[in-house]
């Protein structure tokens, strides 16, 4: 996978001076063997030039994870810690490196421990996060951040997606492509939230695109581009003539993210599919965009700015392609009757069809062939909807969710795992029989009640846990994080005399 940044976590121990150093010193030792014997040591760096104590240590500590090349930071304590110099040395690091930082604590090993040598790490937690909290710093805290070596060591690895994703969000660019298309209002991206993310935005006109994409007419590499969407394609290659247009736009893109990224390490892209797109361009563009979301360049439908962010962010948590859907349409009760009751989980009202025209990665189908664009075709000639990449998302498990800004500028977010069923569509496009316990209320209050679009980011696997972390950490308000209560845990919103 492109467009990911690799993660090299500094782990500076602490020590508050009227506890021994010793203490630290050997549980980050002891710490560091642990992660190393389960995970290896590619993702850490212990920092060896001292156990910070003072500010002095803190400014000696942090500019030796710099020159190490850490872009994420681990504060250890050791033992109880000094609060003062470890949350300044998260707020430094915060500010001149954009990375995240965790925070968390030995617990005291056996009995000797408790006779003359306790750490009392689990009290400086408690001085350490209200310390955070004063200097308005964010950080990363476990669910329960106290541990032997082995369960800190895991916590460490635990950390690693959500460092992943703040890094990559403020060195992310989004390049869009002309304005959202008519009655997809829904779609809403109010840029303030962008720029308080550390997210930067290129917003372009259709013209620009259409404009770069006839200066690759006769392009030399096309042929080569062909002939490998030929082999990923094998017997679905239905539609051979539009390949070379397509190759062409994918260099478009590509060459584009080249000489646009300025600054930014990453990119993820809100493109224009239609309405005028097709007869311009002459073709759908979904098949080049599943390419490069495939390759970890997200690439949303329909200029939808904040599912292209959300794309992205499931990127780098997952580090895996992901797809961007909408929640589309019921599943037929015959369908669900012949196929899914009694041999799935799943009550009717939990199932739903997740679709787009064909932007996912051949890898997450089940089959996939090159097709043309039923619904655009409806009204426009068939040779010029032709593009799509149409076939059975794959079965497994699976993470929808969504960031996303209100008119308002204000964060939200939801996240709900569940699987897609091996159940064949009988339908078009990408698409997906999707199961999601307790869907019916989590649509109605959650979705419909926080005014979420229709666009929904998919993650290939269970990714719950990091993505709430993630949206916690970058700002959003955890009442303001949605997902799919259990059947008995109400809504706020939700009608306590509902006999459904």
């Amino acid at each position: 996978m492109q467009n990911i940044p690799p993660i090299r976590v500094g782990v500076v121990a602490v020590s508050r001076d009227c506890f021994p150093e010793s203490l630290s010193v050997n549980r980050r030792k002891a710490l560091m063997a642990a992660y190393e014997k389960k995970y290896g040591k590619e993702n850490v760096y212990e920092c060896p030039v001292c156990i910070v104590e003072s500010e002095i240590h803190m400014r000696q500590a942090l500019a030796d994870i710099q020159k190490a090349g850490c872009n994420a930071l681990a504060v250890y304590l050791g033992n109880f810690g000094p609060e003062i110099s470890e949350t300044m040395l998260a707020k430094e690091f915060s500010e001149k490196v954009g990375g995240a930082v965790l925070f968390f604590a030995a617990a005291e090993e056996d009995i000797p421990t408790l006779a003359s040598s306790r750490g009392d790490a689990y009290c400086g937690m408690l001085n350490a996060s209200y310390n955070l909290k004063l200097r308005g710093v964010k950080a990363y805290i476990p669910e329960y951040p106290v541990g032997d070596a082995e369960e800190c060591a895991d916590m460490l690895h635990e950390f690693l997606p959500v460092a992943r994703a703040v890094y990559a969000l403020k060195h992310l660019k989004i390049i869009s492509f002309g304005p959202r298309p008519t009655n997809f209002l829904a779609c809403n991206a109010p840029i303030q939230q962008l720029y308080d993310l550390g997210v930067e935005i290129e917003e372009n006109s259709e013209l620009d695109l259409f404009e770069a994409f006839h200066k690759h007419d006769g392009d030399k590499r096309i042929p080569e581009v062909v002939a490998d969407m030929e082999r990923e394609l094998g017997k679905g290659n239905k539609k051979p003539e539009i390949l070379p247009k397509l190759a062409q736009y994918e260099l478009t893109l590509l060459d584009w993210i080249e000489a646009h990224k300025g600054s930014r390490e990453f990119v993820a892209i809100a493109g224009k599919c239609w309405p005028a797109f097709q007869t311009q361009f002459g073709f759908v563009p979904c098949y080049v965009n599943s390419r490069l979301t495939g390759r970890g360049i997200p690439v949303s439908c329909e200029v939808d700015i904040y599912g292209a962010l959300s794309e992205f962010i499931g990127t780098v948590v997952s580090e895996d392609a992901v797809t961007l859907l909408d929640i589309n349409n019921t599943v037929p009760k015959d369908l669900y009757k012949a196929d899914i009751e009694g041999k799935y989980p799943y009550a009717l009202t939990d199932t739903f069809m997740g679709f787009h025209c064909g932007n996912t990665c051949s890898k997450k189908l089940c089959f996939c062939e090159m097709k043309y664009q039923l619904i655009m075709a409806r009204s426009l000639p068939e040779e010029v909807t032709q593009g799509t990449l149409e076939g059975d998302i794959a079965a497994g498990d699976i993470t929808f969710f969504r960031l996303q800004s209100t008119a308002d500028n204000k964060l939200r977010a939801y996240v709900a795992q569940g699987e897609v069923l091996p159940v064949k569509t009988r339908s078009f496009g990408s698409i997906g029989i999707f199961a999601i316990p307790e869907m019916k209320r989590f649509y109605r209050h959650v979705l419909i009640e926080g005014n979420y679009p229709h666009h929904g980011a998919v993650a290939f696997g269970h990714f719950g846990k990091e993505l709430y972390e993630v949206f916690k950490y970058i700002g959003v308000p955890v009442e303001e994080i949605g997902f799919n209560r259990a059947k008995g845990d109400r809504y706020p919103t939700e009608n306590p005399f509902s006999r459904g």
